[in-house]
């Protein structure tokens, strides 16, 4: 089992900055990415950016440019730095950890915090 906790949301005017934190803890050793995900009211969950193991990372074609996903081993904890905030990026933010199987991945996800950006 592999337990996240999200923190930093919170409320920011357009073209403002914010930083996510997400702190792993339980079986961190056998996930093979972690990643951010939104979701606005109304809308589908959305894939923001990943990093996989090693270190490779990919994003949203909305956030390319702007977000940065990190990772520091030492201390289980995913980031998300989020520059030049628009409107849309107003969403409850989601940290999500995949373990890939053969069959049907394991997927965890933490509580989700709410980043709110004004026009």
């Amino acid at each position: 089992q592999v337990q996240l906790v999200e923190s930093g949301g919170g409320l920011v005017q357009a073209g403002g900055s914010l930083g996510l934190s997400c702190a792993a803890s339980g079986s961190t050793f056998s996930i093979d990415s972690f990643g951010w995900y939104r979701q606005a009211p109304g809308k589908q969950r959305e894939l923001v950016a990943v990093i996989r193991r090693g270190g490779r990372t990919n994003y949203a074609d909305a956030v390319e440019g702007r977000f940065t996903i990190s990772r520091d081993n030492a201390k289980n904890t995913v980031y998300l730095q989020m520059n030049s905030l628009k409107p849309e990026d107003t969403a409850v933010y989601y940290c999500n950890a995949k373990r890939i199987r053969a069959i049907l991945d394991d997927n965890y996800w933490g509580q989700g915090t709410q980043v709110t950006v004004s026009s």
